[in-house]
């Protein structure tokens, strides 16, 4: 086994939480085994449980606890208070900040400071990484349904793409349920047969997010606000060999409302200190949520496809 550490991070909370639930979840955050934190609400602005300087002060006691901080921008932008938003985020000098959409790479790019290209972001060949890289691009998380080879070929580890004399760092999607596509209409609000302006903020009532299954009764996908997930936990503890042979460094794990303690230390404890991937795999699956664990998308197949190393 390679001896280079896996770094994980830690993704940004992508249901919607009380702020308690937060503070705790973070407090537990701060005494893990993760190198970093993705903070900031990512999905939709009209959850307004932290605003921007609550994110700071939580990164400023992350940072303290030892954490690289994230600050990461919506994915989608939808009116002028979301731009102005992402406006203060990158002029602030303090923390890296994650692209979430287009419009913040128009703030971050011509600053000409160096920044994350979040996995929303249709980056998938060598020219496009380099192009983000020559206005500041220093780390790229991978789309979440690109395979883990096609990653080693847009930014192989023996010829990575640079950032000036910077070599580009890959993340990868390690853990969770799969961001898979963003809408301007509320699909949680349309369920309660809402309108998106008067949501009522049922997506607390799910934390991790509302289950749609077909019509025979398998889960297929969640929805999450504006949000649309797949329903499996996405989760390549298996694949570490695959992971280092991509030239991928930094593993994403996905937040969920339960057990997230033990999903780090899984992975800590198998992409670090090498211990045995079928016994945490069987772990992670005595806690999955509905949907089970997948894996399919990093080996080329059907994304909602488990196949064992």
């Amino acid at each position: 086994m390679s001896s280079e550490r896996l770094s994980l991070t830690v993704g940004p909370v992508l249901t919607y939480w009380t702020r308690q639930a937060l503070m705790d979840f973070y407090a537990g955050v701060a005494e893990s085994a993760a190198d970093t934190v993705v903070l900031g609400e990512v999905v939709c602005s009209r959850r307004y449980e932290f605003k921007l300087d609550d994110w700071l002060d939580l990164a400023a006691d992350l940072r303290a606890a030892g954490k690289e901080i994230v600050l990461a921008t919506q994915g989608l932008i939808e009116s002028e208070a979301d731009l102005r938003l992402v406006r203060r985020i990158a002029e602030q000098r303090d923390y890296l900040v994650e692209a979430g959409d287009a419009s913040a790479l128009a703030v971050l790019e011509p600053a000409g400071l160096p920044f994350a290209i979040g996995p929303h972001l249709n980056v998938y060949s060598r020219a496009a990484l380099e192009e983000h890289a020559g206005f500041g691009a220093v780390r790229w998380t991978a789309p979440a349904e690109l395979p883990l080879d096609a990653m080693g070929r847009v930014n192989p580890a023996a010829d990575p793409v640079k950032a000036g004399e910077t070599p580009v760092a890959t993340e990868a999607f390690g853990f969770g349920r799969m961001p898979l596509a963003f809408s301007a209409r509320c699909f949680t609000a349309r369920h309660y047969q809402l309108s998106k302006d008067q949501c009522e903020f049922r997506c607390q009532d799910h934390p991790d997010g509302l289950l749609l299954s077909t019509s025979d009764g398998k889960p297929f996908l969640v929805l999450n606000g504006i949000q649309t997930q797949g329903a499996a936990q996405h989760c390549l503890i298996e694949q570490r060999e695959q992971i280092v042979a991509a030239g991928v460094r930094r593993l994403r794990l996905s937040p969920c409302s339960q057990h997230f303690n033990t999903v780090l230390a899984c992975f800590e404890q198998v992409m670090n200190q090498g211990a045995p991937a079928a016994a945490a795999r069987r772990e992670l699956e005595a806690i999955a949520l509905p949907g089970g664990l997948a894996n399919g998308y990093a080996q080329g197949r059907a994304g909602m496809e488990w196949k064992a190393a």
